[in-house]
This record gives structure tokens, C-alpha cells and sequence, in this order.
């Protein structure tokens, strides 16, 4: 039977008078990758924000592994997350920035961060800081921060975003990988390519409004 880690039950966002989102209802199977299409500002950001505990409901719920966001827990631990563009230290290396970011929790290791920076293309022994990186290194080092720590869910919202193409095939092989491996991965992208790639699922948002598609 599959099963359903996340699940979103009629939740409404709205922001004063504006509303963002209208009871949106929709389940993400695990091991499965459930792309999410949309304009820019059809809500698909919100509802990211929202799942990942970001942002707090107007109206319903989102569950994470049997646990209702915000109630049970404030934001979910095993959830790796590209929403809007990485922060990183900007006068500090790739590794260092995510050895600084591993530190928090303490759950990998110094040869683990290697590892994941050789898994998205780049170099952990390079001194060179994060202010001289290219948009795209960013991206590679804003993925590896979101699948460092092994998480059994990704958020990740226009993860190609400033990839050249070998890039793009680079960290479309990642997810699939990742995907193989058990991993959820929820995925906003406005490339079709990648959403006929990747995706098992596809919803689409309209100005607030869910609805699925295959």
C-alpha cells in the first residue's frame, strides 16, 4: 500500500485581505517525485512554505510523517530545502559554508560533506569563496546543503535555476538517484523538461488553486 508522508488538507493562505491559496488538498506518496507547475505567483512558493513550516496556515493543515506542522512540530527535521535563493556566508568556501551548516545538528561528518560537494559537481578543497561563485555553483551548493544530511523529503523550487545544460542533466540524475533511494521530492519548476523527466506526478496551480494532473 503507498504510503502518503505528506499530506496537505484544505489549506487556505491568505496575507490581510489577500488570499494566496484556496483549500488546497493533495497528498505526496513516498519515493515518488510530485511536481508542482505554475506561474510565477500561482502560490506554488507559498505552499512550499507552507509544508516545510515557514509559513502558518490561514486555514487547515499540512501532516509530515504523522505529524501536523506548527502543532506537533514547528518545522519538520528530515526535510531538505531550496526555496528562493541559497544564503550562504559569502566570504567563506563551499565546504566551509556547509561544514558551518552541518555543525548545527551534527549529524554527518567532515568526509560526508566531501562526499555530497563531489555528488553536485564541486570541489570541497577550493578556497575560492561563495561572493565569487557563479549563480549556477550556488545552486550546486544550495543542493548539496538540502541533501547533506540524507533527508526523506525534498522541497526544492526551480532547483535549476542559473544550471548551464550539462548542469541541468548533471542534478537531474541526483534527484533520480535520490528518488531510487526513497527519497520524496516535491518539485516546483516552470521547465517542462524537467517535469516530464522526473516527475511520477504532476499538479498544477492556477492563482491559488490545486488541481492534478497524471
Amino acid at each position: 500500500m503507498a504510503e502518503n508522508v505528506v499530506k496537505v488538507e484544505h489549506l487556505t493562505k491568505c496575507f490581510g485581505d489577500a488570499r494566496v491559496l484556496y483549500d488546497v488538498t493533495v497528498d505526496f506518496e513516498k519515493g515518488k517525485i510530485h511536481g508542482i507547475v505554475g506561474r510565477n505567483g500561482s502560490g506554488k512558493t507559498i505552499l512550499m512554505k507552507c509544508i516545510c513550516g515557514f509559513l502558518k496556515p490561514t486555514e487547515g493543515k499540512v501532516t509530515i510523517s504523522g505529524k501536523v506542522v506548527g502543532k506537533d512540530v514547528e518545522i519538520p527535521q528530515d526535510i531538505g530545502v531550496i526555496i528562493e535563493k541559497p544564503g550562504f556566508v559569502t566570504n567563506y568556501s563551499g565546504y566551509k559554508n556547509l561544514k558551518l551548516l552541518a555543525s548545527v545538528r551534527g549529524r554527518i561528518t567532515k568526509d560526508e560533506i566531501v562526499k555530497v560537494m563531489d555528488v553536485v559537481g564541486l570541489d570541497a578543497k577550493s578556497k575560492k569563496h561563495v561572493g565569487k561563485y557563479s549563480l549556477g555553483m550556488r545552486q550546486r551548493l544550495g543542493i548539496a546543503q538540502a541533501i547533506m544530511e540524507k533527508p526523506e523529503i525534498l522541497i526544492l523550487d526551480e532547483p535549476m535555476n542559473g544550471l548551464d545544460n550539462d548542469g541541468v542533466q548533471h542534478i537531474r540524475k541526483v534527484l533520480l538517484e535520490l528518488k531510487e533511494q526513497g527519497t520524496t521530492i516535491i518539485l516546483a519548476s516552470h521547465n517542462k523538461e524537467d517535469i516530464d523527466v522526473l516527475c511520477d506526478r504532476v499538479c498544477y496551480m492556477d492563482k491559488g488553486v490545486l488541481t492534478e494532473g497524471k
